[in-house]
């Protein structure tokens, strides 16, 4: 995506301010159990690419460890900061009904957790069953700590789709032979693109194609006949990613803990922050041949990335007396091309909700508000006395929605909120529109420059909201995977140039679109989704990576018998 660009001195982010009125939240479904974990922040070495440092860790685990619950089910994890980073966790993709306090963001919902403090996060999973992961929101810890979610149906309620043999998670990240941290702060410094990952990881694990990676290879060992559930993670922080595996045919089921028609593909895109479950049928009988499963970037913008591929390899169990895996032959995927935007426009159309009588679409069909946010690069002043590294040596990269760049405030906004102290803190004048409409996708601007400031959307309790996210060429036009913090949407229509609000609505699939909380922004194109504000609390919307964001939020009442956590 060209993605690194996005990471500038400011950020590409809104919020939503969700306000309850009515100081009344229906209750959540049939309570499940509680399920307790214990996260201790900690160093350790790791070893990748012959390179040995120490890296920031949840349980000296890395990947960090997997948490386990049914759709119902209370999760309470109770984290502790042994290290010098402040740090956060956000539960990326759990909706977080009455539980606005969890949700992780640093200085929106919390103030991070300082050393040797810390945090308990309780939230129930409400309506999803799937795949969801978790990750530290502050800078770039997430490089290293992040984790699968595993949420399963309630006890004796089936898939609807047949049952896997055995389930696997597979995520996607990246590693820098460098401190991350490091790697950010230079670049926020001199308002350039960071520089990139040395390699992309499987289950943290670079794989064969690397340098002194043989030995750290993940390995998927099927047995013939048997259907896999592949739980994919997108955990890297710049990259979509493509992904097939040899000779074999996928079948998506499953997006952002959401339920979807089938249907099979050899390849799938996968962007920052977004989940794919997967049905793999391995071959009848032993195929006398091993298999790569590799994943390379999508990128389309003028940012660096790592052009690079990652890869594990699929096994079949062998017969008795049958030769060694190093005798096999061994069979590579075909990738589509690095800038495939007509394959990432044309996957993304496949995904459709379930929209049954068990797993409805609940769509909105009645509008309350309509939003249309442009997103992409512009520019701020370098410092003086100071060269820069961003279009030109006195010009930084800035990310911006409507030309609005984010400044983190250094107190949590949701608390400034409830106490009624935002005054200082952020304003509610975000602009729900461009303030200056323009060629979006043709010839850019001039002028450049973006607007600063810690804005947000304030939305009355159970608005029904439309949002347009319009790309952008003043730079260059991108992908722009965009996330919603507290809410899932329906991404009810998608295209290339300029939205055109008469031509483009009639189109809109408001029968059976995709549910999901991050979405692609298509490269020189637009996506309309549509969602209901029934969450109170302030929630942002953002790029990943976080280059920026603004905030959604709803309107005033919250009291502390709305906002108990543990």
């Amino acid at each position: 995506m060209g993605a690194s660009l996005l990471q500038s001195t400011t950020m590409l982010r809104f919020l939503f301010l969700v306000l309850n009125s009515l100081l009344v939240v229906p209750e959540l479904a049939s309570a499940g159990v509680t399920r307790h974990y214990k996260f201790n922040i900690k160093l350790h070495k790791v070893t990748r690419l012959c390179h040995t440092k120490s890296i920031v860790s949840v349980n000296g685990q890395f990947p960090g460890p997997r948490i386990i619950a049914r759709e119902g089910d209370r999760v309470v994890v109770k984290v502790i900061n042994n290290v010098q980073n402040n740090v956060t966790i956000h539960w990326h993709g759990i909706r977080q009904l009455q539980s606005g306090w969890a949700d992780g963001p640093a200085y929106v919902t919390q103030c991070p957790i300082q050393t040797g403090q810390s945090y308990v996060y309780n939230f129930t999973i409400t309506g999803q069953r799937g795949t969801l992961f978790w990750h530290a929101h502050v800078s770039w810890l997430r490089s290293t700590l992040y984790g699968p979610i595993i949420i399963l149906p309630k006890k004796n309620v089936p898939y609807p789709f047949p049952k896997p043999h055995k389930e696997v998670p597979i995520i996607f990240g990246e590693w820098w032979n460098a401190d991350p941290e490091a790697v950010i702060k230079q670049a926020l410094q001199n308002g350039g693109g960071p520089n990139v990952s040395d390699a992309y990881t499987i289950n943290g694990l670079p794989g064969p194609l690397y340098n002194c990676s043989a030995n750290d290879t993940f390995k998927l060992k099927v047995k013939p006949g048997k259907t896999y559930l592949l739980r994919l993670i997108n955990a890297a922080l710049n990259d979509e990613l493509f992904f097939s595996i040899a000779n074999h045919t996928l079948t998506v089921v499953d997006v952002d803990a959401i339920y979807v028609k089938p249907f099979k593909t050899d390849t799938i895109l996968i962007t920052p922050g977004q989940t794919t479950n997967l049905l793999l049928k391995a071959k009848p009988h032993f195929p006398n041949a091993t298999f790569l499963m590799s994943a390379r970037p999508y990128a389309t913008g003028r940012g660096t990335f790592d052009n690079s591929t990652v890869a594990g390899i699929l096994q079949y169990e062998q017969p008795p007396k049958s030769s060694s895996f190093k005798n096999l032959p061994l069979f590579k995927p075909t990738l589509p091309p690095l800038s495939d935007t007509s394959f990432a426009a044309n996957f993304t159309k496949k995904l459709r909700s379930l929209a049954n009588s068990q797993f409805p679409a609940n769509v909105p069909k009645k509008v309350d508000k309509r939003f249309f946010f442009t997103v992409g690069l512009g520019t701020n002043p370098c410092p003086q006395n100071q060269s820069c590294q961003g279009p030109t040596n006195r010009t930084m990269f800035a990310a911006s929605v409507n030309n609005v760049s984010f400044i983190l405030p250094t107190t949590a906004m949701l608390q400034a909120h409830f106490f009624q102290q935002s005054k200082g803190v952020y304003t509610t004048d975000f602009p729900t529109m461009p303030i200056f409409p323009f060629n979006y996708t043709g010839t850019p601007p001039n002028n450049t420059m973006v607007s600063n400031g810690t804005k947000a959307v304030v939305l009355p309790f159970n608005t029904s909201v439309e949002l347009v996210l319009q790309d952008t060429s003043i730079l260059g036009i991108e992908s722009h995977p965009l996330h919603l913090h507290g809410f899932n949407f329906f991404v009810i229509g998608q295209g290339f140039g300029n939205f055109d609000s008469k031509k483009d609505p009639p189109k809109f699939n408001l029968v059976d679109p995709i549910e999901r909380n991050t979405v692609g922004v298509p490269s020189g194109g637009w996506v309309a989704i549509r969602f209901l504000a029934d969450n109170p609390g302030e929630y942002m919307v953002h790029a990943l990576p976080f280059g920026g964001s603004h905030k959604l939020g709803l309107e005033d009442g919250l009291d502390s018998n709305g906002w108990k956590t543990a």
